[in-house]
């Protein structure tokens, strides 16, 4: 073999191990996932020092509760199969000697760290292969909610539209919709515009996102007022919210293109941001609790004219709390003064030079929350 052959082999092996990605990239990559998973086992740990406790002790206390936050993870089998292969890795390697019947001395040696090591490999091949069928399922689910999200924002005659998301895991508790109310008689009908956020990431709150699209849906084609509509989604979703600790913070407005009235009904939602022609911020912050947490709640409407030049952001609270490596966050003054600089532009390209300057300000920091944003301006 040739060292031009060599040297193919070894490019062909590291791109199909490193899938192309740069030194910098894989290494951004480690650190993202070493602190998701830090956060992950540091959740079961009680990092607070009691007073008088040396800090040695303190110390191994914390390693204690870590090394058990880590194994807890695993299942009873692997938990042992992890231990006895933590055992023999720690223990030293021996010879041990005896003398057959015929004199001769038989030398009999084993290498423990050898056969830790193979269990250890067994326990990793165990592991990824519970990760592939989960991220197969996960790759499935996400097509679904993929399905129940809209991929290009309807015709609004009064509005230009435009809407992103971007999960924190694979599936997001995040959603976002824009779709047309029929109107009772012979009326042209209104458009209902929601965004929400579940409590929570990844399966239980896009189970939750899921059912809460459902509701909207179904409730959407009654003859009711918002308020009224909200009222009764409030109630199915106590009903599957865990007493309260899966609860929903939601925007639902509906728009009439004839009278340009935007009627709309605040669920404990970050305030939407109505930005006048004028430069005026005006915030839509009517409504009640979150879904979820009351089933008897009670909730009011707020409406407002939209005119012509007006902008109205509502997103949820991925995009404002984003922080960057060293924990500031994105903030609503930024997105104010990126909504100010770029009026001038259409709701697309608002949007994408409002995600752009998100991910400049983020950095290599980890996503931590789902992000969705809707941008309408009325023309």
């Amino acid at each position: 073999m040739g060292e031009h052959d060599l040297s193919e082999r070894v490019n062909r092996f590291w791109l199909r191990v490193t899938e192309g990605m740069q030194l910098s990239q894989l290494w951004s990559q480690f650190r993202a996932d070493a602190h998701s998973s830090y956060r992950l086992y540091s959740r079961e740990v009680d990092s607070t020092r009691v007073e008088g406790v040396h800090h040695g002790r303190h110390f191994l206390s914390l390693a204690t509760q870590f090394f058990w936050a880590i194994v807890e993870k695993l299942t009873p089998a692997r938990r042992v199969l992890f231990l006895v292969a933590l055992v023999l890795v720690l223990v030293p390697g021996g010879e041990w000697t005896w003398r057959t019947r015929s004199g001769t001395v038989e030398v009999f040696g084993l290498d423990f760290h050898f056969y830790g090591g193979l269990l250890m490999s067994a326990l990793l091949i165990l592991e990824v292969a519970d990760r592939v069928v989960m991220k197969r399922d996960l790759q499935i689910a996400k097509e679904i909610q993929t399905w129940l999200l809209p991929e290009s924002p309807p015709h609004v005659p009064g509005l230009e539209i435009a809407f992103t998301t971007r999960p924190a895991n694979t599936v997001a508790g995040d959603y976002y919709d824009v779709f047309a109310r029929p109107s009772e008689g012979s009326g042209s009908g209104t458009f209902l515009i929601a965004i929400a956020d579940v409590a929570g990431k990844s399966i239980p709150a896009a189970l939750l996102m899921a059912t809460f699209q459902a509701s909207l849906k179904t409730l959407s084609g009654t003859h009711s007022s918002l308020p009224e509509l909200v009222g009764r989604m409030n109630r199915y979703a106590c009903s599957n919210s865990q007493n309260g600790r899966r609860f929903t913070t939601a925007f639902i407005a509906e728009f009439d293109p004839q009278s340009r009235r935007l009627t709309y009904v605040n669920a404990g939602h970050n305030d939407p941001i109505l930005r006048r022609q004028s430069g005026v911020i005006e915030r839509l912050g009517a409504g009640g609790l979150p879904l979820g947490i009351m089933k008897d709640a009670l909730y009011l409407s707020g409406e407002v004219v939209m005119q012509t030049g007006d902008w109205l952001a509502t997103f949820t609270d991925g995009v404002i709390e984003a922080e960057n490596s060293v924990q500031q966050e994105y903030g609503e003054h930024r997105f104010i003064t990126m909504l100010n600089s770029g009026v001038m532009l259409t709701p697309p390209m608002l949007l994408n030079t409002i995600m752009v300057d998100l991910d400049r300000f983020v950095g290599d920091a980890s996503q931590h929350d789902d992000i969705t944003c809707i941008l309408l301006r009325a023309t």
